[in-house]
């Protein structure tokens, strides 16, 4: 189920040459995660991820990971609180009969898409004539429990 939300903040677009989808999202960078390095059977890796946060009536925060040499310089080139637009893959893979999804950017760009009336939305007020209840009774007021 937090996958099928997750895809309807996603910009789809799909190349005429290739059969595969690109996904982008949009967002104002809420938090950047520490660094990760290890060494596997194919050498050397560095990981860092970095939380994002959509610009929608309802902002959501996605996790998305950075590889390589786009982790290096995510501090300097996009510091908490800067806009950006990230291109990314999503693959699910199997481990102990329990899927795991992950959020990989191949692509982060600073971007000036920020909607100038971004706001956390407030909730209406909440006024009682809307609710078009009918007058109240005397016998309706008592009830035997």
């Amino acid at each position: 189920m937090t996958l099928y939300y997750f895809f309807i903040f996603c910009v789809f677009t799909k190349s005429n040459n290739t059969n595969s989808m690109a996904l982008e999202i949009t967002g104002k960078i809420y938090q950047i995660l520490p660094q990760q390095s290890g060494v596997g059977k194919n050498g050397a890796w560095s990981k860092r991820e970095f939380i994002i946060e959509t610009f929608e009536q309802f902002p959501r925060k996605v996790c998305i990971s950075a590889w390589g040499d786009k982790s290096d310089n995510l501090d300097n080139l996009h510091p908490v609180g800067s806009t950006v637009k990230v291109a990314i893959n999503i693959e699910s893979r199997e481990y102990n009969s329990k899927w795991y999804t992950d959020v990989r950017a191949w692509k982060i760009e600073t971007s000036q898409d920020t909607p100038d009336n971004y706001q956390q939305a407030e909730p209406p007020p909440f006024i009682v004539d809307d609710l078009n209840l009918p007058p109240m009774n005397s016998e309706l007021e008592i009830l035997p429990f």
